[in-house]
């Protein structure tokens, strides 16, 4: 014989049945604010948006320690934070042909010349980190200088119809430069060079942190491009010898990685160009090494070998991509940009 239900049973049981009738209607609250988070009150989330950290995508992208420091918020209350943001944005695994459709979405910017294009699978693309490396006078910076001015071009012209920002380390930056291949194109000087946004990083710390609190700049500018003239200038001068090169290493990761979650996050290109080095002991074959060690080569999406033929002419290797076959082009660097041997 079943026991009758005790009153406080009866009313346990009335609230359940309730709440799954809510349920069933509405479903289950969805999280669609940072404001929303479990343990961010207002005062927290004010400061994680002036950090830059806006929607739900760059909470659940955070590192659990730059929540602690931007949020002044202990370690367990920063992970409850992403980890409910992850959910909320659905991050988890996904079908490969979901992949491949979101892949559609990346778009790329014209070197000027449609073999270097060509090499790299039709231009600089968004979403990647693209590298080049080489000695001086191969062609880096000005393949940089061209990606300034391609990259404001409409899309059906070649570009992405943005902004560009750029941040100078070695001191080469010359909008007079820009101002020749703008106008071997007849485009607009004045307005070209004001959509270019350009910072001189005097250190690495500083490199970094122009990079750390860009995600404003881009979002009001449209930016679409981001250069680095060049990528490993500063660490190399502010990380001398052997007893510095782990901390040299885990600083410029975490640089890559922020530039990484920009391309992602905005659907922008990035585009790197990094110093080389000589290995002594090797006797045959080119003993030219980028700097950076494996960081810089696993992180970089397609990296870029640049040298010196003869006269105006440049040879570019592609020497890892995660898609596209090795390979070789041959292009030219005139007063009127890159473009490819006629």
């Amino acid at each position: 014989m079943a026991k009758d239900k005790s009153p406080v049973m009866e009313i346990e049981a009335e609230e359940e049945v309730q709440q799954q009738a809510v349920s069933k209607d509405t479903g289950p609250r969805r999280i669609t604010s940072i404001y929303e988070l479990p343990g961010v009150g207002e005062s927290t989330a004010k400061k994680l948006a002036e950090a830059g950290y806006e929607n739900l995508d760059q909470v659940a992208k955070a590192r659990r320690m730059e929540l602690q420091e931007i949020g002044g918020i202990g370690e367990m209350t920063a992970e409850k934070i992403i980890e409910a943001a992850k959910e909320a944005m659905g991050m988890g695994f996904e079908r490969a042909d979901i992949v491949m459709i979101r892949r559609l979405a990346i778009e790329r910017i014209s070197t000027g010349s449609v073999e270097l294009d060509n090499l790299l699978g039709g231009g600089v693309e968004t979403q990647a980190l693209t590298e080049a490396f080489g000695k001086f006078s191969s062609g880096k910076s000005q393949l940089a200088f061209q990606l300034c001015v391609n990259c404001q071009l409409p899309k059906e012209q070649g570009g992405l119809g943005g902004a560009v920002m750029f941040v100078d380390t070695e001191n080469t930056f010359r909008p007079e430069r820009i101002k020749q291949m703008a106008e071997a194109k007849g485009l607009d000087v004045d307005k070209l060079l004001k959509n270019i946004f350009v910072a001189r990083a005097f250190n690495s710390d500083h490199q970094s942190l122009l990079i750390e609190k860009a995600d404003k700049l881009v979002r009001e500018n449209n930016i679409r491009l981001i250069i680095i003239d060049s990528l490993m200038s500063e660490f190399r001068s502010d990380y001398l010898g052997m007893e510095m090169l782990a901390r040299r290493q885990q600083s410029l990761n975490k640089h890559l990685h922020q530039l990484q979650k920009l391309a992602d996050t905005h659907n922008l290109a990035v585009y790197v160009t990094n110093q080389v080095m000589e290995k002594p002991g090797m006797l045959f074959g080119d003993p030219t090494v980028p700097i950076g060690g494996n960081i810089v080569a696993h992180q970089a999406t397609y990296r870029l070998y640049l040298r010196r033929s003869k006269e105006d002419r440049r040879i570019a290797k592609l020497v890892d991509s995660p898609n596209l076959p090795d390979g070789e082009c041959v292009f030219r660097v005139t007063e009127a940009g890159i473009s490819d041997v006629k």
